[in-house]
């Protein structure tokens, strides 16, 4: 839960363009563990990270950039990523620095669940969290859901195929961020692909979504319990509306295809009709 003064932050969603994003949207609760921290920019690296031997392993007629530390990293990913999307947002959200550990990071969370929204700040909505009705009949306001727009808009609008390529060319620098958050031994594509398929387990909720207060005007809960009892992150994803849903999972199922995904380990779309109460 999180006090609806503050600063409502997109959390998931966002790039998991899969070697460029994944990671995007709103916070609304606290999230019940402490995200991942991002590591120190300045840290000494070593030459190559240590990565499993699939790693090693070359892409189908892809050959991963050589390996020369997170420092560097920004202008390969700015560079690799030019062609991925014809929306002008792309070009401003990559003017951020150390995104390939802020990408990490999240999609890190979003694998266990958790809300990556303390690395996502610069995706914040300029609108706040909006309840429509009156106690006890309180409701997620509809209309709050077109903060989002933009960013479904925009991850909707990325080459899936693409996106895929140039996270296989810079996969050993986001195996260098993952060896950071302290992972030496694990491959971060399994990583990702948990990441995908926790997204895509969420529901689409076709009603509306019943809230009460916890604390007046400031902290709300689902009354649904199933709806309550989701993860962070799926929690996070439903609250920027069906359409939006809709539209992010369409494109998570396209990359994890073109991640190579068996198609019966991805997740169906699944509708949830909330109770008219």
């Amino acid at each position: 839960m999180e006090n609806n003064t503050k600063k409502i932050l997109i959390g998931l969603v966002l790039l998991i363009f899969i070697g460029i994003g994944l990671a995007f949207y709103l916070f609304f609760y606290h999230p019940s563990e402490e995200p991942t921290p991002i590591g120190p920019p300045g840290e000494k690296e070593s030459p190559l990270p240590p990565s499993p031997q699939a790693l090693q392993e070359k892409e189908k007629g892809i050959s991963p950039i050589p390996y020369v530390g997170l420092e560097k990293s920004d202008e390969r990913m700015r560079k690799g990523t030019k062609d991925l999307s014809p929306h002008p947002k792309i070009g401003e959200w990559l003017k951020n620095e150390n995104i390939i550990r802020i990408i990490t990071a999240a999609v890190d969370n979003i694998a266990d669940g958790l809300s990556p929204r303390a690395h996502l700040g610069f995706l914040s909505p300029q609108k706040g969290f909006e309840v429509t009705g009156k106690s006890p009949k309180l409701y997620l306001d509809p209309q709050g859901f077109n903060r989002y727009n933009l960013v479904a808009d925009v991850f909707s609008s990325l080459d899936a195929q693409a996106s895929i390529r140039v996270y296989k060319e810079l996969k050993l620098y986001f195996q260098g961020a993952y060896r950071e958050l302290g992972y030496p031994n694990r491959d971060f594509q399994e990583t990702l692909v948990r990441a995908m398929v926790e997204l895509l387990r969420a529901p689409i909720i076709e009603g509306k979504i019943l809230l009460e207060e916890e604390e007046e005007g400031i902290n709300y809960r689902m009354v649904d319990d199933y709806l309550e009892d989701l993860s962070d992150a799926q929690k996070h994803l439903i609250r920027m509306g069906p359409k939006n849903v809709r539209k992010i999972q369409a494109k998570l199922r396209e990359m994890a295809l073109a991640l190579e995904v068996p198609e019966n380990q991805i997740p169906p779309a699944q509708v949830y009709a909330t109770k008219k109460k």
